[in-house]
Protein backbone atom coordinates (compact mmCIF):
# COMPACT_ATOMS: atom_id res chain seq x y z
CA UNK A 1 0.00 0.00 0.00
CA UNK A 2 2.64 2.21 0.87
CA UNK A 3 4.41 2.33 -2.26
CA UNK A 4 1.46 2.49 -4.16
CA UNK A 5 0.77 5.72 -2.05
CA UNK A 6 4.00 7.34 -3.31
CA UNK A 7 3.56 7.29 -6.38
CA UNK A 8 0.17 8.85 -6.09
CA UNK A 9 1.12 11.20 -3.79
CA UNK A 10 4.09 12.68 -5.91
CA UNK A 11 1.64 12.69 -8.80
CA UNK A 12 -1.19 14.59 -6.76
CA UNK A 13 0.68 17.02 -5.22
CA UNK A 14 1.32 19.02 -8.80
CA UNK A 15 -2.66 19.62 -8.08
CA UNK A 16 -2.85 19.36 -4.45
CA UNK A 17 -0.70 22.13 -2.38
CA UNK A 18 -0.07 20.63 1.11
CA UNK A 19 -1.40 22.35 4.54
CA UNK A 20 1.59 24.20 6.74
CA UNK A 21 0.14 22.32 10.01
CA UNK A 22 -1.87 18.49 10.01
CA UNK A 23 -2.82 15.94 10.67
CA UNK A 24 -1.30 12.61 8.08
CA UNK A 25 -3.22 9.46 7.24
CA UNK A 26 -2.49 7.06 4.79
CA UNK A 27 -5.78 4.70 3.85
CA UNK A 28 -6.81 2.50 1.61
CA UNK A 29 -10.97 2.67 -0.19
CA UNK A 30 -12.02 -0.01 -1.78
CA UNK A 31 -15.42 0.43 -3.41
CA UNK A 32 -17.72 -2.02 -5.55
CA UNK A 33 -21.17 -0.61 -7.09
CA UNK A 34 -23.93 -1.60 -9.56
CA UNK A 35 -26.36 0.21 -11.37
CA UNK A 36 -29.29 -2.06 -12.63
CA UNK A 37 -31.36 -0.10 -15.36
CA UNK A 38 -35.21 -1.15 -14.55
CA UNK A 39 -37.03 0.85 -17.44
CA UNK A 40 -36.86 3.53 -19.61
CA UNK A 41 -37.13 5.93 -16.44
CA UNK A 42 -36.28 4.13 -13.57
CA UNK A 43 -32.74 3.00 -11.85
CA UNK A 44 -31.54 1.14 -9.16
CA UNK A 45 -27.96 1.48 -7.37
CA UNK A 46 -25.98 -0.24 -4.80
CA UNK A 47 -22.59 0.54 -3.78
CA UNK A 48 -20.76 -0.71 -0.62
CA UNK A 49 -17.23 1.38 0.29
CA UNK A 50 -14.58 -0.13 2.65
CA UNK A 51 -12.32 2.40 4.33
CA UNK A 52 -8.92 1.36 5.94
CA UNK A 53 -7.00 3.73 7.80
CA UNK A 54 -3.06 3.46 9.52
CA UNK A 55 -4.41 5.78 12.18
CA UNK A 56 -7.40 3.38 12.92
CA UNK A 57 -5.34 0.22 12.68
CA UNK A 58 -7.39 -1.29 9.81
CA UNK A 59 -10.44 -1.36 9.06
CA UNK A 60 -12.78 1.53 10.19
CA UNK A 61 -15.89 2.01 7.87
CA UNK A 62 -18.34 -0.29 5.93
CA UNK A 63 -20.44 2.36 3.98
CA UNK A 64 -23.58 0.75 1.92
CA UNK A 65 -25.76 2.80 -0.72
CA UNK A 66 -28.87 1.89 -2.03
CA UNK A 67 -30.41 4.43 -4.26
CA UNK A 68 -33.62 4.34 -6.34
CA UNK A 69 -33.05 6.86 -9.32
CA UNK A 70 -35.84 8.57 -12.09
CA UNK A 71 -34.36 9.82 -15.31
CA UNK A 72 -35.62 12.65 -16.08
CA UNK A 73 -33.52 13.70 -19.18
CA UNK A 74 -30.88 11.73 -21.01
CA UNK A 75 -28.54 14.00 -18.66
CA UNK A 76 -30.12 14.58 -15.35
CA UNK A 77 -31.35 12.17 -12.74
CA UNK A 78 -33.08 12.41 -9.32
CA UNK A 79 -31.88 10.10 -6.50
CA UNK A 80 -33.53 8.88 -2.92
CA UNK A 81 -31.89 6.42 -0.86
CA UNK A 82 -30.79 5.09 2.48
CA UNK A 83 -26.89 4.86 3.67
CA UNK A 84 -26.40 1.68 6.15
CA UNK A 85 -22.44 3.19 7.63
CA UNK A 86 -21.20 0.91 10.78
CA UNK A 87 -17.97 2.87 11.98
CA UNK A 88 -14.98 0.80 13.73
CA UNK A 89 -11.49 1.28 15.78
CA UNK A 90 -8.96 -1.58 14.41
CA UNK A 91 -11.87 -3.35 12.85
CA UNK A 92 -13.90 -3.55 16.29
CA UNK A 93 -17.40 -1.67 15.90
CA UNK A 94 -17.90 1.16 17.77
CA UNK A 95 -20.72 3.40 16.48
CA UNK A 96 -23.49 3.18 13.95
CA UNK A 97 -24.74 5.62 11.16
CA UNK A 98 -27.85 6.08 9.52
CA UNK A 99 -28.22 7.95 6.63
CA UNK A 100 -31.33 9.31 3.97
CA UNK A 101 -29.85 10.52 0.95
CA UNK A 102 -30.81 12.42 -2.07
CA UNK A 103 -29.39 13.82 -5.29
CA UNK A 104 -29.39 14.59 -8.53
CA UNK A 105 -27.17 13.94 -10.92
CA UNK A 106 -26.06 15.63 -14.60
CA UNK A 107 -24.54 13.48 -16.59
CA UNK A 108 -21.86 14.81 -19.40
CA UNK A 109 -23.12 18.11 -19.26
CA UNK A 110 -20.32 20.90 -20.39
CA UNK A 111 -17.79 19.97 -23.57
CA UNK A 112 -14.54 20.95 -22.05
CA UNK A 113 -11.84 20.37 -24.67
CA UNK A 114 -11.71 16.53 -25.71
CA UNK A 115 -12.90 15.88 -21.99
CA UNK A 116 -16.57 16.01 -20.23
CA UNK A 117 -17.97 17.61 -16.86
CA UNK A 118 -20.46 15.82 -14.81
CA UNK A 119 -21.72 17.16 -11.40
CA UNK A 120 -23.78 16.13 -8.57
CA UNK A 121 -25.28 17.81 -5.71
CA UNK A 122 -26.36 15.75 -2.93
CA UNK A 123 -28.21 16.21 0.48
CA UNK A 124 -27.60 13.85 3.58
CA UNK A 125 -29.65 13.55 7.06
CA UNK A 126 -27.79 11.54 9.28
CA UNK A 127 -28.57 9.86 12.82
CA UNK A 128 -25.71 7.59 15.02
CA UNK A 129 -27.44 4.97 17.21
CA UNK A 130 -27.35 6.53 20.73
CA UNK A 131 -27.05 10.05 20.37
CA UNK A 132 -29.09 12.75 19.72
CA UNK A 133 -30.02 14.89 16.86
CA UNK A 134 -30.08 14.92 13.14
CA UNK A 135 -27.27 16.22 11.36
CA UNK A 136 -27.41 17.51 7.69
CA UNK A 137 -24.91 17.51 5.29
CA UNK A 138 -24.54 18.96 1.93
CA UNK A 139 -22.13 17.33 -0.61
CA UNK A 140 -21.32 19.27 -4.22
CA UNK A 141 -19.67 17.33 -6.68
CA UNK A 142 -17.59 18.36 -10.16
CA UNK A 143 -15.73 15.49 -12.20
CA UNK A 144 -13.80 16.02 -15.83
CA UNK A 145 -13.22 12.82 -17.83
CA UNK A 146 -10.18 13.14 -20.20
CA UNK A 147 -9.93 10.35 -22.71
CA UNK A 148 -6.24 9.15 -23.75
CA UNK A 149 -7.57 9.10 -27.18
CA UNK A 150 -10.18 10.10 -29.10
CA UNK A 151 -13.15 8.05 -29.12
CA UNK A 152 -11.34 5.88 -26.10
CA UNK A 153 -13.08 4.71 -23.00
CA UNK A 154 -9.85 4.58 -20.84
CA UNK A 155 -9.64 8.64 -19.48
CA UNK A 156 -8.16 10.59 -16.87
CA UNK A 157 -10.58 11.50 -14.20
CA UNK A 158 -10.68 14.37 -11.85
CA UNK A 159 -12.98 14.92 -9.10
CA UNK A 160 -13.56 17.56 -6.27
CA UNK A 161 -16.49 16.98 -3.40
CA UNK A 162 -17.38 19.23 -0.63
CA UNK A 163 -18.80 18.02 2.65
CA UNK A 164 -20.74 21.28 3.82
CA UNK A 165 -22.32 20.82 7.50
CA UNK A 166 -25.60 22.94 7.74
CA UNK A 167 -25.98 22.40 10.88
CA UNK A 168 -24.69 21.47 14.24
CA UNK A 169 -25.43 18.17 16.51
CA UNK A 170 -23.30 16.02 19.11
CA UNK A 171 -21.25 14.61 16.15
CA UNK A 172 -21.43 16.96 13.60
CA UNK A 173 -19.16 20.26 15.14
CA UNK A 174 -18.27 22.31 11.99
CA UNK A 175 -20.41 25.06 10.84
CA UNK A 176 -19.92 24.97 7.19
CA UNK A 177 -17.47 23.11 5.16
CA UNK A 178 -15.78 20.22 6.90
CA UNK A 179 -13.92 18.41 4.45
CA UNK A 180 -13.06 18.07 0.21
CA UNK A 181 -11.58 15.60 -1.51
CA UNK A 182 -9.91 15.38 -4.45
CA UNK A 183 -9.23 12.71 -6.65
CA UNK A 184 -6.69 12.10 -9.65
CA UNK A 185 -7.47 8.39 -11.32
CA UNK A 186 -7.64 6.26 -14.34
CA UNK A 187 -10.77 4.65 -15.80
CA UNK A 188 -10.81 1.70 -17.96
CA UNK A 189 -13.09 -0.91 -19.18
CA UNK A 190 -12.73 -4.18 -18.17
CA UNK A 191 -15.73 -5.49 -20.39
CA UNK A 192 -19.10 -4.81 -21.25
CA UNK A 193 -20.78 -3.88 -18.34
CA UNK A 194 -18.20 -3.20 -15.95
CA UNK A 195 -15.10 -1.07 -15.57
CA UNK A 196 -12.36 -0.18 -13.06
CA UNK A 197 -11.24 3.02 -11.53
CA UNK A 198 -7.53 3.53 -9.49
CA UNK A 199 -6.42 7.11 -8.47
CA UNK A 200 -5.15 8.78 -5.76
CA UNK A 201 -7.81 10.48 -3.11
CA UNK A 202 -6.90 13.19 -1.40
CA UNK A 203 -9.25 14.29 1.68
CA UNK A 204 -8.90 17.51 3.48
CA UNK A 205 -10.51 18.11 6.78
CA UNK A 206 -11.08 21.53 8.40
CA UNK A 207 -11.16 21.10 12.28
CA UNK A 208 -11.97 23.92 14.54
CA UNK A 209 -9.47 24.45 17.30
CA UNK A 210 -7.32 21.50 16.41
CA UNK A 211 -4.70 21.09 13.55
CA UNK A 212 -6.49 19.98 10.00
CA UNK A 213 -6.15 16.51 8.65
CA UNK A 214 -4.92 15.33 5.46
CA UNK A 215 -5.91 11.71 4.44
CA UNK A 216 -3.29 10.69 1.47
CA UNK A 217 -5.99 8.16 0.02
CA UNK A 218 -5.57 4.86 -2.64
CA UNK A 219 -8.73 4.68 -4.03
CA UNK A 220 -9.81 1.28 -6.04
CA UNK A 221 -13.42 0.82 -7.46
CA UNK A 222 -15.18 -1.92 -9.59
CA UNK A 223 -18.22 -0.85 -11.30
CA UNK A 224 -20.66 -2.80 -12.59
CA UNK A 225 -24.34 -1.80 -14.99
CA UNK A 226 -26.80 -3.57 -16.06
Amino acid sequence: MSTCLKWMTALAALLLPAAAHASEDEQLWTTASATVKLSDHWRFSQEVVGRFGNARDGLYEVEMNALIGYRLTRQVTVWAGYTHDPQYDAGHFTVMEHRGRQQVTFDNIVKIGPGLLSARLRLEERWREGVDGTAWRLRPYVKYVLPFREGGRTALLLSHESFVDLNKTNFQRVDGEERMRNLIAITTPLAKNANAEIGYLHQHGFRPNADDSNDHVASFSLGFSF
